[in-house]
């Protein structure tokens, strides 16, 4: 174990003396079943080459797995790297880093609520790829997936059934009064660990608020939308209910605002939340509503 905290504190400086056999046998067999060493050092020799330091930048305690993200003086390089249980690397990447400079300054003009009442867990979320996969894709780059959790795990007993989840049969909320513009239902949710990629949002409700801002909720339970095209809602009414309909493989929800609504032309903006700080992956934030 202290070992293990030893290397999670040093990690950036065993790369920069490149002493990467050290790295290597910390990782888990299976890393090492599909990564060789010398495939690793093939990637990390002329990775670190010109870097004077890395400074960790990120760490968070995600449900399975702890993870620790630095970046080079630059920030122009990533090494992202998650603990499981036992703290052995479980994985590892070496990536470049960029972030969209003007996106990131695009914030919403209305103030949104969460979308739910109580405490969630932000598993993907932030303005950068490290911490929100969302944020490689205009449409989504912004967007949140939020979970419920307890004792670190998103569900109990077995995580083979949906209503085992925490999240699942969650009420979602309208987050700001506005017109539902669009209800996709009927979608059968998924079975735990499968996807259904053909229909990507799942059983989803886009609202029209005001400044022409769009909000929309999606991933839910086939049949518990509550709500109907032009209907006006107001903060905080019950639109649906969490499932893990679409392309999500157990029971979460997706949050995200457009500046249209229409999930393949839409460009994501930047939330602004009636919270005291911007929700990051790793938070758990609790609703106002």
């Amino acid at each position: 174990m202290e070992q293990a905290t030893n290397l999670q504190q040093t990690m950036g400086q065993l790369f920069l003396a490149q002493q990467f056999e050290e790295v290597y046998n910390a990782t888990t067999a299976e890393f090492q079943h599909y990564v060789t060493y010398d495939q690793f050092l093939h990637l990390a020799i002329p990775f670190v080459e010109g870097v004077e330091q890395f400074r960790l930048e990120h760490e968070i305690n995600l449900p399975y797995s702890k993870q620790m993200i630095w970046l080079d003086d630059m920030k122009t390089k990533a090494i992202v790297v998650a603990f499981n249980p036992a703290n052995e690397i479980e994985s590892l990447f070496l990536t470049p880093f960029t972030i969209d400079e003007q996106a990131n300054k695009q914030y919403t003009k209305n103030t949104y609520h969460y979308p739910f009442k109580g405490e969630w867990f932000v598993f993907w979320g932030g303005a950068n790829v490290l911490i929100n996969y969302h944020y490689a894709y205009e449409s989504q780059r912004f967007a949140y997936d939020f979970v419920k959790v307890q004792d670190r795990l998103t569900y109990h007993h077995t995580p083979e059934r949906n209503d085992m989840y925490f999240a699942y049969n969650e009420e979602i909320l309208a987050p700001l009064d506005g017109t539902v513009i669009e209800v996709v239902d009927g979608i059968e949710d998924n079975i735990p660990g499968q996807m259904d990629e053909q229909n990507p949002a799942g059983n989803f409700v886009i609202i029209e608020h005001a400044n022409k801002e769009y909000s929309l909720l999606a991933h839910l339970i086939p049949s518990s939308i509550t709500v109907r095209v032009g209907q006006h809602v107001k903060t905080g009414e019950t639109i649906g209910r969490c499932g893990n309909s679409g392309n999500s493989s157990e029971s979460h929800l997706h949050f995200q605002v457009m500046d249209m609504p229409s999930l393949a032309s839409c460009k994501s903006l930047r939330i602004r939340f009636n919270s005291e700080q911007e929700p990051l992956q790793g938070d758990t934030i609790k609703s106002k509503i």
